[in-house]
């Protein structure tokens, strides 16, 4: 977990790009997620957000621990966006507005109104 919460917090800035698997090309949230955890530990994550949730086994969100990856409906689709989580309440994400990798909390307005689940992908 800490080791994807280092890779996470390397991406800060990075530029968003829809589609994008690669920093320096521009990431978008499933493509940021995807490099970080093949990096960090070996494990594949492919495919899109809501192909990512798929994956991995559910945490309650009291239970959330750095690296673990947390999941929004910010499209008015379930599992539209998904970020690192790096611990107290924060977490790490490419969102298309603003168009940078950048930490949120879970508890601003928007974030937490639209909050879905959490997975972990660690024993």
């Amino acid at each position: 977990g800490n080791e994807v919460t280092i890779y996470a917090l390397g991406l800060l800035n990075t530029g968003y790009r829809f589609g994008g698997k690669n920093p320096d090309a521009g990431l978008d949230c499933s493509g940021m997620v995807s490099y970080i955890y093949e990096r960090a530990t070996g494990l594949r994550l492919k495919g899109s957000a809501a192909d990512i949730a798929r994956q991995g086994r559910t945490v309650e969100r009291s239970q959330l621990r750095p690296g673990d990856l947390v999941f929004f409906n910010t499209r008015n689709a379930p599992f539209s966006h998904v970020g690192v989580y790096i611990g107290g309440q924060r977490f790490v994400h490419a969102p298309s507005s603003n168009g940078k990798v950048r930490i949120e909390l879970l508890t601003t307005s928007y974030f937490a109104q639209r909050y879905e689940t959490a997975r972990t992908y660690f024993d």
